[in-house]
């Protein structure tokens, strides 16, 4: 099965396969793919008796696991990680189940860390970083996010990167100032539907020029209306924005932090 550290693909092993009917020696084809002998014998051998479809990855699990937990004994360990909402050492004690048991029932089972849950309650709280249901709004121009970058610009040959620190130290204009590119962009939530500018600041009004011509660009593709907008609590939308009208899609700040409703 292929797996983090694995030296070959699908491809690698057809390959290995291809040089095995040309004449290579098993012992060759290794050293030149840089894999053990065993690797090469074993793929010679499932493309001999499967064909090209013996070369797939396979799950390494088990036909059969005669000593995994019983599922009463699992749902016992669920129930008492509901009733005590506790880590694997407390539930062992009140189940008998060893707590190594435990955590591995509590992992197969899909059971949230104790971290994501209600202290009180018990309910899942906080969201996992790899959340199964992607979060969105209902329809298009519902919500907007809107937020700016900053970037150092690289000067012309290349930075500190392209010739270590030491050579471009050396060959450093110190009079001369470089300064930052703002990359501002707007995402539609429900559509995922991006639109970026690179602009040389993020003053109010920039910020609301680069507003109206995502608005434009968003109705050109189909999202007529921007219902809210969202940002951070940058000076520009808090401050700078605050006020002040956008003539070309016509949205008005409500308050800092956010709020262009249409």
């Amino acid at each position: 099965m292929s797996h983090a550290n694995a030296r070959t693909t699908i491809h690698g092993r057809m390959l290995i396969v291809q040089r095995h009917q040309a004449g290579w020696a098993q012992a060759h084809i290794a050293k030149a793919m840089g894999v053990s002998r065993k690797c090469v014998h074993t793929w010679i051998t499932r493309h001999t008796a499967e064909g090209v479809t013996g070369l797939a990855d396979r799950s390494s699990r088990p036909r059969s696991s005669p000593t995994r937990t019983p599922v009463e004994v699992e749902d016992r360990v669920l129930a008492a990680r509901t009733e005590l909402r506790a880590g694997p050492e407390v539930i062992a004690e009140h189940t008998g189940v060893p707590a190594r048991t435990v955590g591995r029932v509590l992992a197969r089972r899909g059971a949230p860390p104790l971290c994501a849950l209600d202290p009180l309650t018990g309910a899942v709280i906080r969201s996992s970083k790899a959340s199964a249901v992607r979060y969105e709004r209902e329809r298009p121009g519902e919500l907007v996010h809107m937020d700016v970058k900053k970037l150092g610009r690289i000067p012309d040959g290349g930075g500190w990167r392209a010739h270590g620190r030491a050579g471009a130290e050396a060959t450093r204009d110190r009079s001369l100032k470089l300064g930052y590119d703002y990359v501002h962009s707007a995402v539609d939530d429900h559509s995922r539907l991006a639109y970026s500018e690179i602009l040389p600041d993020e003053k109010g009004a920039t910020c609301a020029g680069f507003l109206a011509r995502a608005a434009t660009y968003f109705a050109a593709k189909g999202i007529p209306r921007i219902e809210r907008l969202i940002t951070d609590n940058a000076w520009a939308y808090r401050h700078s924005l605050k006020g002040l009208f956008v003539p070309a899609v016509g949205l008005m700040p409500v308050g800092g932090g956010v709020g262009l409703r249409r």
